[in-house]
C-alpha cells in the first residue's frame, strides 16, 4: 500500500466519522486533502479495485471493512506518533502533526509497537490513560 493510498483511506475515515452519514463526497475529500477532484476520482478508482471502498458514479464513498481496518490502523499510528513527538520529545504540535503524516508510512510495525508500549508505560506511571 502506498503512502498516498493510506492518506486517502485515512481522510475518508476521518470525514466519515465527522459526518452523520458514512458516505464521503469526492468534493469534500478533495478539499480535505487539498488535491483536485480528478486526483480523488483516480485514487478512489484504484482503491475500489483493491476492495478498500465502494463508490458509485456521482455517489458517496464508503469504506469496506478492509478499508476501514486499514484506515483506522493508519490513524492510530498517526495519533501515536504525534503524541510521542509532542509529549516525549517536546516537538511543537504543528511540527509533530507534519512529521507524523510522513512517519506513519515509513516506520516498521515493530517500531510503532515499541513506541506505543513506551507511551502506555509512561502514561500508566503518570496515572493517565493512553
Amino acid at each position: 500500500m502506498t503512502a498516498s493510498a493510506e492518506d486517502y483511506l485515512e481522510a475518508i475515515f476521518i470525514l466519515s466519522q465527522k459526518s452523520k452519514n458514512a458516505h464521503v463526497r469526492v468534493t469534500d475529500l478533495a478539499s480535505f486533502l487539498a488535491v483536485s477532484k480528478p486526483s480523488v476520482t483516480h485514487a478512489v478508482g484504484v482503491l475500489k479495485e483493491k476492495g478498500f471502498l465502494e463508490h458509485e458514479a456521482y455517489g458517496g464513498i464508503v469504506l469496506t471493512p478492509a478499508g476501514e481496518s486499514c484506515a483506522a490502523n493508519v490513524l492510530r499510528r498517526h495519533n501515536m506518533i504525534q503524541r510521542f513527538l509532542v509529549h516525549t520529545l517536546g516537538v511543537s504540535k504543528e511540527n509533530a502533526e507534519a512529521d507524523a503524516c510522513r512517519m506513519e508510512h515509513i516506520l516498521s510495525a515493530e517500531t510503532i509497537d515499541k513506541m506505543y508500549a513506551y507511551l502506555e508505560e509512561k502514561t500508566m506511571q503518570a496515572g493517565e490513560t493512553v
